[in-house]
């Protein structure tokens, strides 16, 4: 994996509460190896506006990226729980199962569920 890649980090979202997220796919620029990452935050009315945050951050980095769809995570910092599930009706539903791995891959001493179902 190229080395500026290794420093996206896979996981960025907020401490607490429900909020919408978005998984992208981050490569180098003209390049073939790709990572995905996770993106949530309260502070975004739609995922769009996660994504028009990550993809100048990105860009300026020599990345490309493409967001692969979206939803929701409920994140219980007090009971050590993240619940992922929903969709977006800007990028589509997200592949959750990837998004609940690379959340365990972060908080691995949380119990991390997710499900298909919109609410």
């Amino acid at each position: 994996m190229s080395d500026s890649l290794a420093t996206v980090p896979a996981v960025e979202i907020d401490e607490e509460g429900t909020f919408k997220y978005i998984l992208v796919r981050v490569k180098v620029k003209d390049g073939d190896v790709h990572k995905d990452i996770v993106r949530g935050t309260k502070s975004a009315e739609y995922h769009n506006h996660i994504f028009e945050k990550v993809e100048p951050a990105m860009k300026a980095l020599g990345m490309e990226c493409q967001c692969l769809g979206g939803g929701k995570i409920e994140h219980n910092s007090q009971e050590k729980k993240l619940r992922v599930f929903g969709e977006s009706t800007a990028f589509g539903k997200a592949d959750h199962s990837v998004a609940a791995e690379k959340l365990k891959g972060v908080f691995n001493n949380y119990e991390i569920t997710w499900t298909d179902d919109k609410k």
